[in-house]
């Protein structure tokens, strides 16, 4: 067996593995990476970038078609399933060389291709190879939940993990799971002709703004999903092209093919954390607030580290990482200012708190800042006009903010920067949006929250007056 000593190995080439990989390297620490399947991780070859490339396809059908309204009309789009497919392919392609092997390798990182298991506080093995690091860093991210329904075993369905391979369209796509997965991959399928139903056990979009998910919902039907909500599922039976889906009120649901999208589970089975004094729960490993594990040595980051499951958080934490094990700098992560986003039409995207989680937490002391998007020029001027923006402030300062509509996505991102920066709301009301835009929707949000202050108050008025009458 090889045995290497290194001052920091990480286990995990996803996004925030070699982002830690590719920074501690080039500020001249010995970077030993170890992957066990493909580099990239899931966000590459079967996440983020796969979805938004099947997403962009679907979006160019539905947009053959929705011009009308614009005096554009055109007759059906042909779709070719299996070139849309093509089209996600050389997506990845067109990414994977930055996350590569040889890339890093170039970098100067020992890259070693295996599975890998602690034997010690501070070694691992993977591929006949025992590395011995001062500091090691867990970054496997996470895999689907295959929910223990009766019969799932013995029916062929797919996850986000095989999904992406299939060739042949779905006459009738059976999706069990209403979270963002679920959603981005009922639209996508819609427009590329396969019709779609998705049964959620609770509410769908549970974790977002009830309102905004209402929005959103509303237009998925409009397309031709079908969505049942409050419908748990009991059972699961059929075979290759005849599945059924068995709800817990009798019905059953039919079509010929089933995906599962109810959430994702921490990547810990195959690394013996017990021999390395690791702990860990059902979400992830245990990490304080400076992400290391209940062995000092030994940090986690992203999906494993059981918290907010996102590509931008592994990056966010592969920041932090860097300060803390190579310049001894203590960081602590936090949550309040990390946005997400569900990539449909309309997007949905929230940071921070939502309303109903801000009134909780502070009472009749927020105020719900609040502008439509059917009142933006852009949107109008596009046929976008859909949706709304709602910032939750509370001392002046913005503590959360939800956004349905057209690149809800982009605009969450002004929200972060103010919200990681403890920003006013003053600040935002100075800023300058060139027009027409959306992100003036920003501007005018902070204008809501300031009008009343201004245009309701007596006391602003008889200064007005007083001014007027005494200015030469």
């Amino acid at each position: 067996m090889d045995r290497i000593t290194t001052d920091l190995l990480v286990i995990g080439a996803g996004s925030g593995g070699l982002s830690v990989a590719a920074g501690a390297v080039q500020m001249g620490a010995r970077v030993v990476l170890v992957e066990g399947h493909k580099m990239g991780g899931d966000c590459l070859n079967y996440g983020c970038v796969p979805s938004k490339a099947l997403l962009a396809a679907g979006h160019a059908a539905h947009a053959v078609t929705a011009g009308a309204a614009m005096g554009i009309t055109a007759s059906p789009p042909v779709i070719d399933y299996a070139a849309a497919k093509d089209h996600v392919a050389r997506v990845i392609a067109h990414i994977a060389p930055l996350d590569s092997q040889e890339r890093f390798e170039g970098l100067g990182v020992t890259v070693i291709r295996g599975w890998a298991a602690f034997t010690g506080p501070q070694t691992v093995v993977a591929a006949d190879t025992e590395i011995t690091a001062r500091r090691i860093i867990i970054a496997t991210g996470s895999s689907p939940v295959v929910p223990p329904i009766p019969g799932l075993s013995d029916v062929p369905f797919l996850t986000n993990e095989t999904l992406f391979a299939l060739r042949d369209r779905p006459d009738h796509l059976l999706i069990i799971g209403g979270g963002p997965i679920g959603m981005e991959m009922a639209q996508a399928h819609v427009r590329l002709g396969c019709a779609v139903t998705v049964i959620e056990g609770a509410r769908a979009l549970a974790r977002d703004d009830a309102e905004a998910a209402g929005v959103l919902l509303a237009r998925l039907r409009a397309e031709g999903v079908v969505i049942h909500e409050d419908t748990p599922v009991t059972e699961v039976r059929g075979q290759a092209g005849a599945i059924e889906v068995v709800a817990k009120d009798g019905r059953v649901f039919s079509g010929s093919h089933l995906l599962v999208a109810v959430g994702r589970r921490a990547e810990v089975d195959r690394l013996n954390l017990a021999a390395a004094g690791i702990a860990h729960t059902r979400a992830g490993i245990t990490v304080d607030a400076r992400l290391r594990t209940t062995n000092r040595r030994v940090y986690a980051i992203g999906d494993v580290a059981g918290g907010m499951q996102f590509t931008h958080v592994a990056g966010y934490h592969a920041g932090l990482i860097i300060r803390e094990v190579l310049f001894g700098l203590p960081a602590r992560a936090r949550t309040d200012h990390i946005p997400r986003a569900t990539y449909t039409d309309p997007e949905l995207a929230q940071i921070g708190l939502t309303e109903s989680e801000a009134r909780g937490a502070h009472g009749d002391a927020v105020t719900v800042a609040r502008f439509d998007t059917a009142h933006n020029d852009r949107a109008i001027a596009t046929r976008q006009n859909y949706g709304f923006i709602k910032v939750m402030v509370h001392r002046g300062r913005p503590i959360g903010a939800t956004i349905v509509g057209p690149q809800a996505g982009e605009q969450i991102a002004l929200w972060s920067l103010a919200i990681a920066n403890g920003l006013k709301m003053s600040a935002i009301a100075g800023m300058v949006a060139p027009y027409p835009t959306l992100s003036e929707l920003a501007k005018r949000a902070a204008g809501a929250y300031f009008s009343p202050k201004l245009f309701n108050s007596v006391r602003v008025k008889r200064v007005v007056r007083f001014v007027q009458r005494w200015l030469p």
